[in-house]
């Protein structure tokens, strides 16, 4: 039987938003993109399935925002003043991630979207295209100190890092050690941005 959602403390806003992206990351644990459904979301954030209808069109559209929501914003983004230290620090930000529930939950996407292209879009344009407007940001910042040179400022540049740890995690065991970690920087990304000296 469904709740009654009128009973308690009325959400608005942000924390409503909250409680939805918590329900639906839990909901995708639990059972997979394909057994996803706006009513058991909506049970288990205890709001209404008219609340969800009214944010967003579908279930994709919900779960690509959730995943997008537990995503840090690029003022989250470590800091360290160096280029070295900021992709490394960057990397291993993602790789914890991928460690924990939200890489189980990301896998799982990413499989679904093998078989479904709207999926595939959706998660291309979410979260694979936002990680790496994330990077792209963080050389920016490198640049600005000279660290970047400024031909290495494109998204395709900014992608390398973030797609040789996606290929990593999704063909290896987690979590992701430090020492691949310090490759992809060292021997890749360095070689790759650097401003000539």
């Amino acid at each position: 039987m469904t709740a009654d959602h009128r009973k308690g403390p009325r959400r608005r806003g942000d924390k409503l938003n909250d409680a939805i992206y918590a329900a639906t990351i839990d909901e995708l644990k639990e059972n997979g993109y394909p057994a996803l459904t706006m009513d058991r979301v909506a049970d288990r954030a205890r709001t209404s399935k008219a609340s969800l209808y009214r944010r967003w069109a579908n279930k994709t559209d919900l779960v690509m925002d959730a995943l997008v929501h537990s995503f840090p914003t690029p003022e989250e983004l470590p800091t360290t003043g160096t280029l070295r230290g900021d992709l490394v620090a960057v990397l291993r930000h993602m790789a914890t991630i991928m460690a924990g529930p939200l890489g189980e939950v990301a896998r799982r996407v990413l499989a679904d979207s093998i078989a479904d292209p709207e999926i595939s879009r959706l998660a291309r344009q979410r979260f694979v295209d936002r990680r790496h407007d994330l990077f792209l940001k963080i050389l920016c910042r490198s640049a600005e100190r000279g660290e970047v040179r400024a031909g290495a400022l494109t998204p395709r540049v900014a992608s390398v890092g973030p797609c040789l740890l996606r290929d990593y995690f999704l063909l290896n065991s987690t979590p992701i050690p430090d020492s691949v970690i310090d490759e992809i920087v060292d021997d890749v990304l360095i070689p790759l941005v650097a401003a000539t000296t």
